[in-house]
């Protein structure tokens, strides 16, 4: 009863956090004149999750009320509702209230949808909410599904949404040729900056994806510098704005022997170990929903609470090394605190290396900060919006 509660008091939380800057913005499921006219005639599939929303209606919905001729949902990482663990198999079903069918693209078998699934549809519409950070899985599952349009001559058209963390660039380059994984799938910095669609117009440009009949629904009223605080969490653990924007350096701790509050009411906002020495802070990750077995189930931990560090202040450090460094330290564990997920969220041998040499964050930092500029360089020319 606890979690559910805590449940509904975040989204409460987003909404409120979120209403007068939706005022502002119009997202590009919003901007229905700019390709409602396109799905006349069409078989349409959509590759969306539960934050595609428009307005107070689900895209879905809106779809089938405006008598398009949907025939079927893919889903992403985390499940067509949004409740599935990170990586969790969610198998393929139907949707309640529409009857359209739910094709998973989690389900444990391919990541690319079978031969029948893409001659079922002509036009692919792509909206889920991002959050900005290599590792996070939603534009992985678009340009799978990208390639797999390209190679049945399919249309995709991406109904973007803004980037919470699209203010800054950060964060070393993926490695491709040792760790382009399920959690990296493009040589970007961990923290790139861009929206879904300039992903997608980006991996077209540079060739990262098939070539393939992709367009973009812009928002309006977006900058880069825009703080947008999203209406509905996007994934079960990211369940505020604080979290979010804590994900990009407390995310790490997921290759690493720590919890990161998987299983309490503040997933990505706290960390520890029940080694940890020093500090009051305590907490036991619990089995709930969204976490059903979270890192160090049931065992007490104790650590950091980041809860009260503001927002700016996180933004301004960025892509921050300074928690891990701490809990390596402190645990004494030497290369032991790292499990091989570490390397694959870096997307880099020298983090791990220069950490274990007692390298402090800044040293480490510099490293990237040259490819980051030329990055930056490169991402001007697939900007849609203001830096």
């Amino acid at each position: 009863m606890k979690h559910i509660l805590i449940i509904i008091l975040s989204l409460f939380s987003f909404s409120c956090q979120a209403t007068e800057q939706s005022e502002k913005i119009k997202v590009g499921a919003e901007q229905t004149e700019e390709y409602l006219p396109a799905l006349k005639g069409q078989r349409v599939a959509v590759l969306a999750n539960h934050t595609a929303m428009v307005g107070e209606q689900h895209l879905v919905d809106m779809l089938i009320a405006h008598g398009v001729k949907l025939v079927g949902i893919f889903s992403p990482e985390h499940g067509f509702r949004g409740g599935a663990d990170a990586g969790e198999h969610v198998k393929s079903s139907v949707d309640e209230k529409t009857g359209v069918p739910i094709w998973s693209l989690y389900d444990g078998n391919s990541k690319r949808p079978s031969d029948e699934k893409m001659q079922a549809f002509d036009l692919l519409l792509v909206d889920m909410q991002d959050v900005g950070l290599r590792f996070y899985t939603y534009y992985i599952s678009m340009l799978r599904m990208i390639d797999a349009c390209a190679e049945f001559d399919r249309k995709v058209i991406v109904l973007d949404r803004p980037n919470p963390n699209g203010m800054y660039v950060d964060g070393p380059i993926l490695d491709m040729t040792k760790y382009k994984s399920g959690v990296g799938a493009l040589p970007i910095p961990v923290v790139h900056g861009l929206t879904m669609g300039e992903i997608a117009l980006m991996a077209q440009g540079e060739g990262w994806s098939r070539k393939c009949d992709v367009k973009v629904v812009k928002c309006e009223g977006y900058t880069h510098q825009t703080r947008y605080e999203l209406p509905i969490p996007p994934s079960p653990n990211l369940p505020n704005q604080h979290s979010i924007y804590l994900y990009p350096s407390t995310c790490l701790f997921e290759g690493t022997v720590c919890s990161l509050g998987r299983g309490t009411d503040a997933p990505f906002q706290i960390y520890g170990h029940p080694s940890y020495k020093g500090g009051e802070f305590e907490f036991t990750p619990r089995s709930v929903a969204g976490a059903k077995n979270p890192p160090l189930k049931d065992q007490k931990c104790r650590g950091v609470d980041l809860r009260g560090v503001d927002d700016e202040q996180i933004i301004a450090e960025g892509f921050n090394l300074e928690y891990v460094i701490d809990a390596y330290r402190n645990l004494g564990m030497g290369e032991k605190f790292f499990t091989r997920m570490f390397l694959l969220l870096t997307g880099v041998d020298y983090i791990k290396q220069m950490i274990i040499k007692g390298k402090s964050a800044g040293e480490i930092r510099q490293m990237w900060q040259k490819d980051v500029e030329e990055f930056k360089l490169l991402r001007r020319k697939y900007l849609l919006y203001e830096e």
